[in-house]
């Protein structure tokens, strides 16, 4: 834009601060002289800047400021002034305290004040009693320094001051809340060359800035001009609030499970070994334990358990409970399937829903789960993590029912239709199946694991074997593919910079 246009498109406060800034620089001088606001010198020159008008600097210096009784002193008069104007030949303290309605503090000061100016004399007798000098009558004419100080322009440069300046500083300091010098952030702005050459384009007061009914109706802006607004120009970024990423692309995946007619469910995350391993028929011997790699509860150690439960299942690790298995063929240990830990997979959630009176059947069930396994912190290892899994409940169910929904699960959440299923192992289904979906930008990937839950599973907590299709997704990691995250830390990220970047789908 050239510097005729810039020129149009200067708002009033932008055009009252340009006018002064080859006079003046520092934030203050140009707020005095404009008679602006702060907040309005400061956006005009935000928006100079962000024109390229100006260059603002900022810099750390220490002020001297009034504070509240430098301020009350200004506007009232110093307290030795009073004791002086208050003084009639020999007066008496007392008398000079009822005359100024000074308190014992300020008499204490002006009477010190006074005798180190010579100002005063004080004579002792029934009551002391004070009178005037030469000296003090010379600076009841012509002031004290203490008060021209006052009425320089605040806030004031530490280093500006002069000697003799800096002589009154030091004194008032001594007293209470007169003064004070603080470090501050300086703000200054220097005309860049595009703004010299706009000091000199006719800057015009009587621009229109915004078109109304009664100027149209009135033709009033006729032969007038409209200011330009510059659509282009940079401005400071707003964030608005939004949801955390992570929690709005989980949001957004409960909202998909329901529309496709799954109901939710849901667990407790301090689990017991009952829950989260046992009716899931994991031999409580077996390394397939190992990989959860649990965190136990310390303190309370074990839980509350339906007993009856725990004897089906107990049953059904030792001899099958029926179902044609000859089950593990160990003794299980009931002590140790009350114990407390942290939920170590989502799938426990689905053995309760099972257990569940409110379980209906033929039904479709969801969960969203935090569970908790222990593992090295690095870019794609957390020791917490989300869930997602279900069961499909109903007679008549198998795997061909499996993988149609396994193939709905990928076109949903992978956004293909591409997938692969492969054998896999899971100690409570049988089949068992990992599903691997071919992603557009990251080739294959796992999705999950799934399988038909086994008799041994099923029959302790309903009482009699129907299928059940049970499936299970690495949802952190399918958010990370939608997010664009590479650090799987950052779904969980608490840096406000990167919130009010990251990607929100």
């Amino acid at each position: 834009m050239d510097t005729k246009k810039l020129a149009e498109s200067l708002n009033p406060v932008e055009r009252k601060v340009l006018r002064v800034l080859d006079n003046f620089s520092s934030f203050h001088d140009i707020m005095k002289v404009t008679g602006l606001k702060d907040v309005e010198v400061s956006r005009a020159l935000q928006w100079l800047q962000n024109k390229n008008v100006v260059k603002l600097k900022e810099q750390q210096k220490e002020l001297v400021v009034l504070d509240d009784n430098g301020r009350r002193y200004l506007k009232e008069g110093l307290p030795e002034r009073k004791f002086l104007e208050a003084i009639d030949k020999k007066t008496t303290i007392p008398e000079i305290a009822k005359k100024t309605g000074l308190s014992n503090e300020e008499m204490a000061i002006s009477i010190g004040a006074l005798k180190s100016k010579a100002a005063i004399e004080i004579e002792k007798g029934k009551e002391l009693a004070a009178t005037i000098t030469d000296d003090g009558k010379h600076l009841m004419k012509h002031g004290f320094p203490e008060e021209q100080f006052l009425k320089e322009s605040f806030p004031k440069e530490l280093l500006s001051l002069n000697e003799e300046e800096r002589f009154v500083l030091d004194n008032l300091r001594k007293r209470k809340r007169i003064i004070k010098v603080e470090m501050s952030k300086i703000i200054s702005a220097e005309l860049t060359e595009t703004g010299k050459k706009l000091l000199k384009e006719k800057i015009e007061d009587d621009l229109i800035e915004k078109l109304s009914p009664s100027l149209i109706k009135t033709s009033a802006w006729k032969g007038k001009k409209f200011r330009r607004f510059d659509v282009k120009i940079n401005v400071p970024s707003i964030f608005g609030g939004r949801k955390q990423h992570y929690r709005r692309f989980l949001d957004e995946v409960r909202q998909k499970f329901i529309a496709l007619g799954f109901k939710e469910m849901t667990g407790p995350i301090v689990e017991t070994d009952f829950w989260d391993m046992d009716v899931l028929f994991m031999p409580q011997f077996h390394s397939a334990r190992d990989i959860h790699q649990a965190y136990y509860i310390k303190e309370p150690k074990y839980g509350k358990l339906d007993e009856a439960l725990v004897k089906k299942v107990k049953e059904a690790h030792e001899n099958g409970i029926d179902t044609g298995s000859r089950g593990w063929r160990y003794d299980f240990d009931a002590k140790r399937t009350h114990r407390h830990m942290l939920r170590t997979q989502g799938t426990a959630s689905s053995a309760r829903m099972l257990a569940s009176k409110g379980l209906e059947i033929p039904g479709k069930y969801f969960a969203i789960s935090r569970c908790f396994r222990y593992d090295v912190v690095d870019a794609t290892h957390f020791p917490e993590f989300n869930q997602t899994e279900g069961i499909i409940i109903e007679e008549g169910l198998n795997f061909r029912h499996l993988k149609s929904v396994l193939k709905m699960f990928a076109e949903e959440f992978a956004e293909t239709d591409q997938i692969k299923i492969t054998p896999g192992y899971f100690p409570f289904t049988e089949p068992s199946a990992e599903l691997h979906a071919k992603h557009p930008e990251l080739g294959w990937i796992e999705l999950g694991g799934s399988g038909i839950f086994r008799p041994e599973v099923v029959k302790p907590l309903l009482g009699r074997e129907v299928p059940v299709l049970a499936w299970g997704i690495g949802i952190d990691r399918i958010a990370m593919f939608k997010l664009g995250i590479k650090d799987i830390r950052q779904l969980f990220s608490h840096d406000l910079g990167f919130l009010r970047n990251a990607k929100v789908v």
